[in-house]
């Protein structure tokens, strides 16, 4: 949902007209947008012009927001995990990650984000901080105020983390082992850290919606 309404907003702001059609009661609380919301009692009956398979993963747009100035680094390390167990089953790599990282005595405060109250299954003794359900603006302060993102799977979120100047742990691996042990490399390691943030935030530049907007446009056109 968070692509859709950064695409939309992309779009607008080039000159287009786009609406979004929910079932909902009303529009997102946590995301403002500029686009015209339609409200309607089945989806069935409405005419779309992007289909189910659209490639929305190609079309990423990060907040400019979120490529503000972070602070320095806190002590210990702040390293979020972000997503939620009952829908995203990499959670549990990333909390593998972490215990595996913990285990070799690397020491920092796991945070938390979820869309949800934590599951049962969630092993919350290993955890400083939980937040639940942030808005994007609470979501940016947090990023930027992270310092490594566990990134089990890439995505929206890493490449958020990216523009905000914060290192990502990621493995091509189903494997928390390995995931950890990638962990413990950027944890342990500042110059290697300062290597992901300034290769990171070059990636990221990709993902401004001043540079993702036309491509976009130019897909549907075609």
């Amino acid at each position: 949902m968070q692509t859709i309404l950064a695409c939309a907003d992309a779009l607008v702001a080039r000159g287009q007209d786009v609406r979004i059609a929910t079932t909902a009661d009303g529009p997102v609380t946590w995301r403002s947008s500029r686009a015209r919301w339609e409200f309607v009692d089945d989806l069935a009956g409405v005419r779309a012009d992007i289909d189910e398979s659209f490639p929305w993963q190609d079309f990423l747009i990060v907040d400019d927001a979120m490529y503000g100035s972070r602070a320095r680094e806190n002590t210990p390390l702040r390293v979020l995990l972000d997503g939620a167990t009952q829908n995203d089953d990499s959670i549990d790599l990333g909390y593998g990650a972490a215990a595996h990282a913990r285990w070799f005595h690397q020491q920092f405060d796991l945070v938390r984000v979820s869309p949800w109250v934590p599951s049962r299954e969630e092993p919350l003794d290993s955890v400083q901080e939980f937040h639940v359900g942030l808005a994007t603006h609470e979501m940016t302060r947090l990023m930027q105020s992270c310092d490594v993102l566990i990134a089990p799977r890439l995505g929206l979120r890493s490449a958020e983390a990216m523009a905000a100047g914060v290192a990502v742990a990621n493995v091509a691996a189903e494997n928390a082992v390995e995931l950890g042990e990638r962990l413990i490399e950027i944890v342990s390691d500042g110059e290697l850290r300062d290597q992901l943030r300034q290769r990171g935030r070059e990636a990221a530049e990709q993902w401004r919606a001043a540079c993702v907007a036309p491509r976009l446009e130019a897909f549907l056109a075609r």
